[in-house]
């Protein structure tokens, strides 16, 4: 574990969540790491969203934490939560997960300095603190990589 305070132990979660050694089966960026463009892009239940728009969906949200931890009010509506992909080919999604890589660590890098008094502070324009943002963001990289994961096998 990333040390033995609160922070440290979200990283942890974080870094399991998305890079690997969790205790459920495969991380968020193992779920990805073969998959191509066309599988990315392909929409095997109608209605619902491609592992495409889920990565760049979760990628949006990790850049929304970090803006709060910065004191910013952000949030994600419309196309920004839910991006429209309109070039399928493998660099554009090549490029949607180096933005999800980036965010990640963006995240882990802006933890890393963090004191664990700040989890009691309010998120920006939430009635929520910093510590269920936070738990929140783990939550939902495994959640949208479930779906991702189940995706993948259709």
């Amino acid at each position: 574990m990333s040390g033995s305070s609160e922070i440290g132990c979200i990283i942890d979660q974080l870094k399991r969540a998305f890079e690997g050694n969790a205790w459920h089966g495969p991380a968020l960026f193992e779920i990805l790491e073969d998959v191509d463009a066309p599988t990315a892009a392909r929409r095997p239940i109608p209605d619902a969203h491609t592992i495409w728009e889920l990565t760049l969906h979760v990628a949006g949200w990790d850049s929304v934490v970090v803006r709060r931890l910065r004191g910013k009010e952000a949030t994600l509506e419309g196309e920004e939560n839910f991006p429209v992909i309109t070039d399928t080919s493998a660099s554009a999604w090549q490029k949607a997960v180096q933005l999800l890589r980036h965010n990640h660590e963006e995240l882990l890098n802006e933890l890393s300095t963090m004191p664990d008094s700040r989890l009691s502070e309010r998120v920006p324009g939430k009635e929520y603190d910093i510590y269920f943002m936070l738990q929140g963001a783990v939550q939902h990289a495994l959640y949208h990589a479930g779906q991702m994961a189940l995706l993948k096998k259709t």
